[in-house]
């Protein structure tokens, strides 16, 4: 997908956004996002099934899960999520975890213009690698975003709307 390299109309604000809204539908969680030429690969646990018998049998069975979102699926969850929320911005109790979270994870990363981006979860927590040009070459960068860094995030954004992007606070690793 190579966001900055093709169309104006995408970020990654809304394009993680767009992803984090249908992993909220697939009740996905521990989530691994790898950026591909052609789009983004996702990876996580999903609960299936859940029966009326014994105990552990009534959590269901998680297995890992992993999707391939190429381009055109991108166009048709930003258009589904921008319909869902109409012209109107829902407030943050109306989106889903996931949602909110790549959502201000997208924020930063179209701050920072990264040309490839690869993260990962662990009980809330993300960290994100990000591919830079610099003067000597290419190099990666880390950066980490605890669970509060996400909530403080996610309560700062309304704030935040309209107005030109604040730099988050993440913690470079």
């Amino acid at each position: 997908m190579r966001i900055y390299d093709g169309s104006p109309r995408q970020d990654f604000e809304e394009v993680l956004r767009s992803i984090g809204a249908f992993l909220d539908q697939r009740n996905m969680k521990e989530v691994l996002l790898l950026e591909a030429p052609d789009g983004f690969i996702v990876q996580g646990l999903v609960t299936s099934g859940s029966a009326t018998g014994g105990w552990s049998e009534s959590l269901g069975v998680e297995s890992k899960e992993t999707l391939t979102f190429i381009d055109d699926d991108i166009a048709r969850f930003m258009e589904e999520a921008l319909a869902r929320r109409g012209t109107t911005t829902l407030p943050a109790a109306t989106e889903g975890h996931y949602e909110q979270a790549f959502r201000v994870i997208g924020r930063y990363l179209d701050e920072q213009r990264p040309h490839d981006v690869f993260f990962f979860e662990q009980s809330g927590a993300f960290v994100v690698r990000m591919l830079h040009a610099t003067q000597t070459g290419k190099q990666h960068t880390l950066t980490e975003f605890t669970r509060e860094d996400i909530e403080g995030l996610v309560a700062r954004g309304p704030s935040l709307r309209g107005k030109e992007p604040a730099a988050p606070a993440a913690k470079p690793s």
